[in-house]
């Protein structure tokens, strides 16, 4: 991976072939499986097809590999994330936390269990287990890896980049019991690209720091883009910035001290033991670039930097951590490597964390590239290739170009036009996702941008890095003030009671294929890269453009769960009504309510909520909130009611009350038990206008069950 923003002066280190053995080992070689064995897909760097084969890695080099395990039910997965960003819909803004998240789509323990007990018996150590399950770390000897996975680690030397590495030759493979669980392997190679590249005005002498600020400060980024007429400053946020390289807090409290800017101290969570805090390397103008334009922008929200060791586990190990932390509603990357020359695999296992980021309502903004639309052309590819930049090309977040932004008098917009490398092309490797739609949006795959803003170094930022004043540019500067806004507007949500930003590409699409496009984004339709022009709509330079962020912010509240007064469609509001996801999202319930067993039957399809049934003291909770529209004339709670008991007489010892907000609307008790379903119905017209608590509590006495089984749970307004 290497920071999205082009290096000062940077060539690429020639690391000495003596990092790796070139002598061969025989030692290393694997020994026929006596169990079918299934190949892992995409689990050879691409530059080992351009590489010179040196020779064996010894085979008692140790060796850290990532194995990712699949997610479940990915089906009704990608139905939940459009739902959820869909206004309108019952899922809508009903984020899941991550234990949901990982009940009802991540692997499963036994899966876990699974991987560990096979790289156990290799002989590998197990190092570590992501909080989401969905990362097995493990270390081992180069011939214990290539055991247990069926390959073989060479040196190499990449000619491109005078590099050598070690990789596997052939595809990994697991044996054939494993592949329902296994979805990739990454770090059998370590081929990362790790340079720092961050954009100068070709004026300005590469590392030639200043004793004051000449580019473009805060106010005048803030003034163009409207950032200054939100009404937010980002309090009560928190944006996570992701890096492979660290800081220094002095510099970036020299940077507020110029400019007059106040906020949470900036604060640091290791990855993988990593921390460059305390001797950065050349990746420190990057940190402190990202951190500062996100505190121009959104002053007062919280920075978590994130960082990892520069390498494919690495990444994935910072993507699984960040989802899983669930601290941070905006992530914030300036990093990336071009498509081709990233093993696919890792690729599919950050895509992954990034869809549970997105089930969680966390937006992520990434750095489109700064070569244009030929993203390798720093890389072993060359640039020759056409090639756009990940985590940028991801469907699950949303993809940052670049502009050159001219500044008018009292910090004004004037004009905007591309940056001439501002990365921008079409994915070879993720499909064009279902939101992607609009006026110069064309062809089966993703494109990139999605988005845009001031990226040019000839109209760079003024930046405090190493003890002195900078101009910094590349998208690497547009990723971080495009999750600044996101704080911003997170924060505006909280106050309107209306969800966060949540995936943001979705959500930007809708407003920009509507009659508010030309009022809510600055259309960027002069300049290209090299092969793409940005014009009227959508390009794969620019994107859509770059914000006029209150009146965005007024366009995205406006597609909020809560219409204006007199206004009502008719709809079903409740989510996951029939259980039948077999997790209990959005409900929130008490443990063991959703269920499938047979005891009690579901009364459609396989899942049902069982209340109680438990013979002794005891209480069960299930309730979901949701917006009822104030022009609504009629709102019918239904839901199917079953209650089985082995209580008898006219005494209700156990009973089922359920509420609207503090509003008791019925209760049922052993007395009420009948065989099989009835449907019941109760009115929620009054709540018209209101968000409203749904809440079904069932009770027990201490003897004598009594089950409260629900179904098929409906609340239909028109």
């Amino acid at each position: 991976m290497r920071p999205r923003s082009l290096a000062l002066a940077a060539a690429i280190a020639v690391l000495p072939l003596t990092a790796v053995s070139l002598g061969v080992s025989t030692a290393q070689a694997a020994t026929p499986h006596a169990t079918p064995r299934v190949a892992l897909p995409n689990t050879v760097n691409p530059a080992v097809a351009h590489s010179e084969k040196k020779g064996d890695v010894p085979a008692e080099q140790q060796i850290s590999v990532a194995v990712s395990l699949k997610l479940r039910d990915t089906d009704a997965l990608d139905r939940f994330l459009t739902a959820v960003t869909t206004p309108g819909t019952p899922e809508y803004g009903h984020y899941l936390t991550p234990e949901q998240f990982t009940a009802r789509f991540g692997p499963t323990q036994a899966a876990v269990e699974q991987v560990k007990t096979y790289l156990a018996q290799q002989g590998l150590t197990v190092t570590e287990v992501s909080a989401n399950r969905q990362v097995v770390n493990a270390h081992g000897t180069a011939a214990q890896v290539s055991q247990a996975f069926g390959t073989h680690e060479s040196a190499y030397v990449d000619p491109q980049l005078q590099r050598a590495f070690f990789a596997n030759d052939d595809a990994a493979s697991i044996p054939s019991d494993l592949a329902s669980v296994v979805q990739g392997l990454s770090g059998l190679d370590n081929h990362a690209v790790r340079k720092n590249r961050l954009a100068t005005p070709n004026a300005i002498t590469p590392n030639a720091a200043t004793a004051s600020p000449s580019g473009m400060s805060p106010a005048q980024y803030t003034g163009a883009y409207n950032l200054n007429k939100t009404g937010a400053d980002g309090t009560g946020t928190t944006v996570a910035l992701w890096e492979f390289d660290g800081y220094q807090s002095s510099n970036l409290t020299t940077y507020d001290s110029q400019f007059g800017l106040t906020g949470p101290a900036v604060s640091t969570v290791s990855v993988d033991g990593a921390n460059y805090d305390s001797a950065p390397g050349q990746g420190q103008g990057e940190v402190e670039l990202d951190s500062e334009i996100v505190r121009g922008a959104a002053p007062k929200a919280t920075q978590l930097v994130y960082e990892a060791p520069n390498s494919d586990q690495g990444e994935i190990d910072m993507a699984n951590k960040i989802v899983a932390d669930n601290r941070a509603s905006v992530i914030s990357i300036s990093w990336g490597s071009c498509e081709p020359d990233t093993t696919a695999a890792s690729m599919t296992a950050v895509d992954n964390a990034f869809k549970q980021a997105a089930a969680q309502g966390i937006s992520i903004f990434s750095a489109s590239g700064d070569d244009g639309s030929r993203d390798c052309t720093r890389s072993t590819s060359g640039a020759t290739v056409k090639a756009v930049d990940f985590p940028a090309s991801s469907p699950h977040q949303t993809g940052v170009g670049g502009t050159n932004l001219k500044v008018g008098g009292g910090n004004t917009y004037s004009s905007e036009s591309a940056w001439s490398t501002a990365g921008g092309g079409v994915s070879t490797v993720f499909a064009k996702p279902s939101w992607q739609t609009g006026t110069g949006v064309n062809g089966t795959m993703r494109t990139v941008p999605d988005v845009a803003s001031n990226a040019d170094p000839a109209s760079g930022f003024s930046i405090y890095t190493a003890g002195g004043w900078q101009v910094y540019g590349g998208t690497s500067a547009a990723a971080p003030l495009w999750s600044g806004y996101a704080a911003q507007f997170n924060q505006k949500a909280k106050a309107a009671g209306q969800p966060v930003l949540g995936e943001a590409s979705p959500r930007l699409y809708t407003v920009a294929n509507s009659s508010s496009y030309g009022s809510v984004f600055h259309d960027v339709t002069t300049g290209a890269n090299q092969d793409f022009s940005a014009k009227a709509g959508y390009d794969q330079v620019t994107g859509w453009g770059s914000p006029v962020a209150d009146a965005l912010t007024t366009a995205l509240l406006g597609g909020g769960t809560t219409p204006p007064s007199g206004g009502c469609t008719a709809a079903q509001l409740v989510g996951n009504g029939g259980f039948e996801t077999g997790a209990a999202a959005p409900w929130t319930t008490s443990s063991g309510v959703v269920d499938n067993s047979s005891s009690q039957a579901a009364h459609s399809g396989s899942w049902k909520a069982w209340l109680n049934g438990y013979g002794s003291a005891h209480t069960d909770t299930m309730s979901q909130t949701v917006s009822i529209p104030a022009g609504c004339a009629s709102a019918k709670l239904t839901f199917w009611l079953h209650i089985d008991t082995a209580e008898t007489g006219s005494t209700a010892y156990d009973k089922l009350t359920v509420q609207a907000n503090s509003t008791t609307l019925a209760t049922y008790s052993n007395v009420d038990a009948a065989a099989g379903y009835v449907q019941r119905t109760l009115d929620l017209t009054s709540f018209a206008g209101q968000t409203v608590t749904i809440k079904f509590t069932g009770t027990e006495d201490s003897s004598l069950q009594t089950s409260f089984v629900i179904d098929d749970v409906a609340l239909n307004v028109k």
